[in-house]
């Protein structure tokens, strides 16, 4: 059974030939061998190729020969091979190619004494000798933590923060009238009455159209009011402050 340097690591080997993947136990970015070429699989695909060389070579003409060979080629594409029931020299060569797949790899991964886990070169804290994960790099470690602290007063501050003075409400004007939601305009949205305030003419107060005393003062809103400059002789309208009617000579 292979054994690897890592158990973070992927075989992506085929019935053509060899190649892994080891992954940092970070960051988990990962490198990947080169690949080695199967010779078992060399021998095979020659012996195959030369077959198909004899049983054709009675209906090549001329440049057909070349389109042949390139279809031939195609077919066994090498990388999309996948080997099933492999025999034991191929089971040999693939014990070899993982060895040298790991030599390979061990160049660029850092094993970390603390933690034992296999680090790549940006996980890796050269200047102490452990991963970043035991020893994290001091300057980012304290970007970090000032990072953190400036979060930290952001919400702090944000809590006794008062980014609203408004009034949490919800009015319903009702229609002395009809006696159904109004809305928000001047007038009844059901029955089109006036929803401007009454003014006390004794006090100055406001209010509703339908009630009959002031609530100030207890003014009687209900009776006929005296309206300034109107002359009770001819009717007609002077302007305030007039003391004989413009149109009759009356005294106002």
């Amino acid at each position: 059974m292979l054994q690897a340097f890592t158990r973070n690591y992927q075989d992506n080997s085929t019935e053509a030939g060899f190649q892994f993947t080891f992954y940092c136990d970070t960051c988990n970015d990962g490198f990947k061998s080169s690949f080695i070429e199967s010779e078992t699989y060399k021998k095979r695909k020659g012996a195959r190729l030369l077959g198909q060389g004899i049983s054709l070579v009675g209906g090549l003409v001329g440049g057909k020969i070349g389109n042949i060979a390139y279809r031939a080629e195609r077919g066994s594409d090498i990388l999309s091979e996948r080997f099933e029931g492999r025999s034991p020299e191929w089971q040999k060569e693939h014990e070899n190619a993982f060895a040298r797949a790991q030599n390979e790899a061990k160049n660029h991964f850092h094993r970390c004494p603390n933690c034992n886990r296999y680090m790549c070169e940006h996980c890796w804290n050269e200047d102490e000798g452990l991963c970043v994960d035991c020893a994290p790099r001091q300057e980012v470690y304290v970007a970090q933590a000032r990072a953190q602290a400036m979060k930290r007063n952001i919400d702090k501050a944000g809590e006794v923060a008062t980014v609203w003075n408004g009034e949490i409400e919800s009015k319903t004007t009702i229609c002395p009238i009809c006696g159904k939601p109004a809305g928000n305009g001047k007038f009844c949205n059901n029955c089109g009455a006036s929803l401007e305030l009454k003014e006390c003419p004794n006090c100055k107060t406001k209010n509703a159209q339908n009630v009959k005393f002031c609530n100030n003062c207890g003014y009687n809103l209900s009776q006929p009011q005296k309206v300034e400059g109107l002359c009770s002789s001819c009717g007609f309208q002077n302007p305030e402050g007039t003391k004989f009617c413009g149109e009759c000579g009356s005294k106002l």
